[in-house]
């Protein structure tokens, strides 16, 4: 889960990196436009609910405009979206969520069911690309579960 706070901070330095990242419009008179990247998604999730909000963060209800699915989202200043996140996961092993996969902008946390299978959740890092990517630009997380039982096909760990 370093992966996310190292991310972070290499953006600044790189805003070229694979962050997820949103487009501005493209300007209409330009003759040759290629397409703009995807605004990043969650896929058929939800936002989840129930995430605190940790400080130096705020809510930030529309997700900056730059989601394509339902989260939960805040806000904080790019520089400290990095260790936000690690504080994020803190707090959710706390709960009983464990990381079970991710890259260097999302990570993957399940939690066992006390009736069995696993719910899942998912926290993705990302911020405007349109922006500069200078140290107090607003960077987000967002927060959506993931639909189902994820732990489905897999063997019930032994006591």
């Amino acid at each position: 889960m370093n992966s996310l706070l190292i991310a972070v901070l290499a953006v600044l330095a790189s805003p070229t990196l694979t962050m997820a990242k949103a487009q501005a419009e493209p300007v209409a008179s330009a003759p040759v436009q290629a397409p703009a990247p995807a605004a990043p998604s969650f896929g058929q999730g939800v936002a989840a609910t129930g995430v605190p909000v940790l400080s130096p963060a705020v809510v930030s209800v529309e997700c900056g405009g730059l989601l394509r699915s339902p989260a939960f989202c805040v806000t904080a200043q790019l520089d400290q979206v990095g260790a936000l996140a690690e504080a994020y996961l803190a707090q959710f092993e706390t709960e009983g969520w464990l990381p079970a996969a991710g890259d260097d902008n999302r990570v993957v946390l399940i939690k066992r069911r006390e009736s069995g299978g696993c719910d899942g959740m998912q926290m993705i890092a990302f911020y405007d690309e349109s922006r500069p990517a200078e140290a107090a630009a607003p960077g987000y997380l967002g927060f959506a579960t993931i639909p189902g039982d994820v732990c489905a096909g897999q063997p019930a760990p032994q006591s």
